[in-house]
């Protein structure tokens, strides 16, 4: 019998790989922690999803939490409904915590994602999030001002999770900036051994904005080249993270196929992955090695570089100066995604609060 209950937690137990569960589901973070979890994440988006597939254990809070408040409105009980869903996972993972001496066992929240150009608002809600419980890691957008707010809360202790990023110039950016913000808290006092910042790299919405872009301008290629681009950058930014010795650890998200698992095996690097895809993953055969330090193919690569501006932009350290953060395409397209995830939301809890008398009961 093999002492890997699954290929995920082969992955977790053999490699510096870590393992997250992309999601703030109760069962599907109980899922994930089986086969070797050590951390998860929120969205909009996420929490949306969650609702849709468990409002039947969240029906009765809900409405008690609007009895509980009656001048709330739905934007207040939505994000008190995001609150306590983060703070759930949080109890889920002290132990990990705890055992980790707080370098693992986290849970990521996101700040508000129309305050994606306000520095100050953002830093305001990570203060708040992160003094929800002490595995909170506050996520924040790598926009123009998002730079500026990861610097900020990390020189007050906040562990930061870069989210809304698809470039080596967006990672690099993010790990100068906490490198100034971990410097801050040490001189402040404030004890960097137990802060553990990671950038996550969104690579599978990077792979959608150049399909997007490749039909655009009805590009011939094979099509199996346009499953690279994510990995590609991913592979240059750990390259560069090593290389300079960045405190900051980069996460893979947004997974759309067995690459965004298989090519980052082996590198000491978090992958927060869909439930879904973590069902996948562990019914699949591929077989479970290092390929962190396996490069793209080349002919791949110079393709990808030659036919797209999109993706030489995403992979060249200089590609993006951080002026240009947010009109780059996968960032509008993740931002206008978050903000409708958020009116989701918002329409969900409306719907509890304001319960529509056409329809039937």
């Amino acid at each position: 019998m093999s002492k890997y209950h699954s290929p995920l937690h082969e992955t977790a137990t053999r490699f510096p790989t870590d393992l997250w569960n992309d999601s703030c589901s109760p069962e599907e973070l109980d899922y994930a922690l089986y086969h070797g979890a050590v951390g998860a994440t929120t969205n909009p988006i996420i929490v949306t999803h969650v609702l849709g597939k468990e409002m039947h254990l969240w029906s009765e809070r809900i409405d008690e939490m609007i009895a509980e408040n009656s001048t709330a409105s739905e934007i207040d009980l939505t994000w008190r409904l995001i609150e306590e869903m983060g703070c759930k996972g949080a109890e889920r993972l002290l132990p990990v915590f705890e055992r980790e001496e707080g370098r693992k066992g986290r849970i990521s929240i996101q700040t508000h994602p129309k305050h994606f150009r306000n520095a100050d608002l953002m830093v305001e809600q990570a203060v708040r999030l992160a003094s929800l419980a002490p595995n909170i890691q506050v996520k924040i957008p790598v926009t123009r001002a998002g730079v500026l707010a990861i610097e900020e809360a990390t020189a007050i202790g906040v562990n930061i999770n870069a989210t809304v990023c698809f470039t080596v110039a967006q990672s690099v950016a993010v790990a100068l900036a906490v490198e100034r913000g971990l410097d801050r808290y040490a001189k402040a006092g404030g004890d960097v051994a137990r802060m553990a910042p990671v950038c996550t790299i969104m690579v599978g919405r990077l792979d959608d904005w150049i399909k997007v872009d490749s039909e655009k301008r009805e590009v011939i290629l094979d099509p199996g080249y346009l499953e690279w681009p994510g990995v590609a950058v991913m592979k240059e930014a750990y390259r560069l993270y090593r290389e300079r010795g960045y405190r900051s650890r980069l996460l893979v998200a947004a997974f759309r196929n067995h690459f965004h698992w298989s090519q980052f095996i082996g590198g000491d690097v978090v992958l927060s992955i869909p439930y879904a895809w973590q069902l996948r993953y562990n019914a699949s055969d591929v077989e479970v090695r290092d390929r962190m330090d396996e490069p793209v193919p080349e002919k791949i690569l110079q393709t990808l570089l030659s036919k797209f501006p999109e993706f030489r932009m995403a992979y060249e350290e200089n590609g993006l100066t951080v002026e240009q953060f947010d009109e780059y395409g996968a960032t509008r397209r993740t931002l206008r995604s978050f903000i409708q995830g958020y009116e989701n939301l918002l329409g969900m809890m409306r719907d509890k609060m304001l319960p529509n008398p056409d329809m039937a009961s």
